[in-house]
């Protein structure tokens, strides 16, 4: 069985995904299957999508037998979008955001002996436009896809002691020369215990003191998408145990041959990705198995690729952990709200008016709240998984506003990762980078101060019959019926814009997009998963071309 949070593991978790009723906007209960949103095929509802939903959820459970020592906790990965909970008729508490998980305390209602019936309350006001939202939207199409409502990540219980280590923090300093590395793991809850690390060269042990243990390593394996390497490691502290990892790896900007470059672990690294939206076909939302990460990982390092932009999403921890272990970085968005205009948004930047500022923009002071809080706790969730390499604050100026700002707090959270604060357009917010999105025309880049981004560019299209999602719909950016055509046309826009780029100084490149995603057919992938339009032999060399393209500009290489 998969861990729900492989970063912090117990042996005492019990899942409570399974069957559950459900009652949707008043209507009569009816089967689900959690964790897939009501309006997924794979949840058994198959609800019509609406603006305003009101989810009751139920289940009955007994208390399994290794569970009833110490404190009960139920964990929830994601509901989207208000989350009220009750236990035997009992008020347990609440939680706002569609996105982030979150944990409540039963122990004082739970019956140990007896059934319980659990109740989740769920209120989505998707056209409200206050929570952060991300691609969902009633009247989908396009770029707009089918919305979801409700519990869509695992729910579980799990057993701790009266006193228990509630979090983990894991902050790493590689010495310059990489001989050594200092980690710092702070845990929330305990002020003493043990910490058991398992290195390369034995095994090391490192006392807790209020709350910290210090660990140095010597000759420290570096994390990397060639060799993602994971430190394992237990802690004990008082009569709770956890496991979880860490990884080393640094990231900088240097200058390097006259160009500002994006460098990990010391070194400049082109970082050649797709856009992953974290869309299912049966699920919506939700995979049909976590194993699905996994899959869609392999599959695009089978092509070359390094980097995964998870777009205005945030994804379970799974997802992140297969990214740790298996070596894929991600370049990841904070999830919009606001008003869309098309006019604002999309139309006028796409024909060059990008320069705006964004400090009357998105004025509702509930909604720039509601992001904050977010983006918060995007980062708080995500904060020890070494393959988040980059923030994404706004994209395309979706909900925008005072962008610099938003870089400061982001900052302040956070001063370990590159800050991409405005993804496409809208210029003039500090950012670390400079953040292109390219379309409809040739890949042309000026270069300044800054390392230079693309963002998003392609979005080629190329249906395969009976894998698509809609046969009368197609969106993308350029249209290809021979699936030859395509792959050949991809293979050209590398070698003529995207390879000479980076030999001029691009840093990413983040190809629109990983997987076809409903009726946009601009993924590498089908929907469905079942067919890989491009062969690794003519991708594989690309990815090997943009990396010599930007060790050319390395003294001595």
């Amino acid at each position: 069985m998969f861990h729900p949070t492989p970063r912090l593991r117990r042996a005492s978790f019990h899942s409570l995904d399974g069957q559950w009723t459900v009652s949707v906007n008043g209507a009569k209960p009816t089967s689900i299957t959690v964790p897939f949103p009501p309006e997924a095929p794979l949840s058994g509802v198959y609800a019509k999508p609406l603006g305003t939903v009101n989810l009751r959820y139920q289940k009955s459970f007994a208390c399994p037998n290794d569970l009833t020592a110490g404190r009960l906790l139920l964990h929830f990965g994601a509901v989207d979008q208000v989350a009220r909970v009750f236990l035997n008729g009992r008020f347990i508490g609440e939680h706002e955001g569609g996105y982030e998980a979150f944990t409540l305390d039963i122990t004082d209602a739970v019956r140990a002996t007896e059934e319980n019936e659990l109740t989740v309350n769920v209120t989505d006001r998707l056209d409200d436009a206050v929570l952060p939202y991300g691609k969902q939207k009633v009247k989908r199409g396009g770029m707009w896809y089918t919305p979801v409502s409700g519990i869509w990540q695992t729910v579980w219980l799990e057993s701790v002691p009266e006193t228990y280590i509630r979090a983990l923090r894991v902050d790493t300093e590689i010495a310059r020369d990489q001989a050594s590395a200092q980690v710092r793991i702070t845990a929330e809850g305990v002020s003493e215990g043990t910490v058991f690390v398992t290195a390369p060269d034995g095994p090391l042990t490192a006392p807790l003191r209020d709350g910290v243990a210090l660990v140095t390593l010597s000759a420290p394996r570096l994390w990397s998408p060639e060799d993602p390497y994971l430190y394992e490691f237990s802690m004990t502290a008082g009569e709770d145990r956890v496991e979880s990892y860490f990884a080393l790896r640094s990231l900088t900007i240097q200058t390097v041959g006259g160009i500002p470059r994006l460098c990990l672990n010391g070194k400049p690294y082109f970082f050649h990705g797709l856009l992953d939206q974290g869309y299912f076909s049966g699920g919506i939302f939700t995979p049909a198995s976590p194993a699905c990460y996994e899959r869609d990982i392999l599959t695009a390092k089978s092509l070359g690729f390094n980097t995964l932009r998870k777009h205005i999403k945030v994804e379970p921890e799974q997802f992140y952990y297969a990214c740790d272990r298996l070596g894929m970085v991600v370049f990841q968005d904070m999830v919009n709200n606001g008003r869309y205009s098309f006019l604002r948004d999309t139309a006028l930047p796409t024909l060059g008016f990008k320069k705006r500022s964004d400090k009357r923009l998105h004025r509702r002071k509930t909604a720039r709240e509601a992001f904050l809080r977010g983006m918060e706790a995007a980062v708080t969730q995500l904060r020890n998984h070494p393959c988040v390499c980059y923030w994404t604050v706004f994209n395309e100026g979706w909900g925008q506003f005072d962008g610099d700002s938003a870089y400061q707090k982001l900052r302040r959270l956070d001063d370990t990762r590159f800050i991409d604060t405005v993804s496409g357009w809208f210029k003039g917010a500090a950012s670390d980078v400079n953040s292109e999105h390219i379309y409809f025309k040739p890949v042309k880049l000026t270069y300044g101060e800054r390392p230079t981004v693309l963002s998003e560019f392609g979005g080629y299209a190329c249906k395969i019959k009976d894998h698509a999602y809609d046969p009368n719909s197609s969106y993308g950016y350029r249209h290809f019926s021979q699936q030859a055509d395509f792959e050949d046309a991809l293979v050209k826009l590398y070698e003529e814009e995207i390879i000479p780029a980076a030999r001029n100084g691009l840093c990413a490149a983040i190809y629109t997009q990983l997987t076809d995603v409903e009726d946009e057919v601009n993924g590498l992938i089908t929907y469905d998963r079942a067919v890989v339009k491009v062969s690794p032999a003519r991708m594989i060399p690309i990815a090997e071309a943009l990396q010599r393209a930007v060790d050319h500009r390395i003294p001595g290489k």
